[in-house]
């Protein structure tokens, strides 16, 4: 028996379960009549989503310390235990908690107050725009175009 293919499809499924979680999150946040002002909210809900799974979650299907460590990590922006749980205490509200559930995520990236992470996440997805931008081919000379 071929354990690899196994843990594969385990873990496709698992992401595909969390998926739907995240997404019945999300219709639940787009009929919220707190949030019915927000721009382009299913767009910058289903963004949220993307980056929320890209954090290596545990299999709760939530945020953990190591998740944020890693996440942080790839954006080169090695924090300290300590910074992290600060940072995580700050999205969910100076609880003791040690993962970070898709609801407080969405508060978080929804919400008026500002933690570090939120900034951080808004700070990186603007940069990441700026680099498309400029690595984008010129555009495509026509006949008309010639002198």
């Amino acid at each position: 028996m071929d354990n690899n293919a196994q843990g594969g499809k385990a873990y496709g499924l698992l992401k595909s379960q969390q998926e739907e979680q995240l997404n019945s999150v999300n219709e639940a946040f787009l009929s919220d009549p707190q949030y019915a002002e927000e721009e382009d909210l299913s767009t910058k809900l289903e963004m949220f989503k993307k980056k929320y799974m890209e954090f290596d979650l545990n299999d709760q299907g939530e945020i953990d310390l190591m998740g944020l460590k890693r996440m942080l990590e790839k954006l080169g922006l090695a924090k300290t235990h300590l910074e992290l749980k600060k940072m995580m205490s700050e999205v969910v509200g100076g609880t003791s908690k040690d993962t970070i559930s898709y609801n407080e995520f969405l508060n978080m990236m929804l919400g008026k107050r500002n933690a570090i992470l939120k900034l951080i996440l808004m700070f990186e997805g603007m940069g990441k725009e700026q680099e498309d931008k400029d690595v984008a081919p010129p555009p495509r000379k026509t006949f008309s175009d010639l002198p």
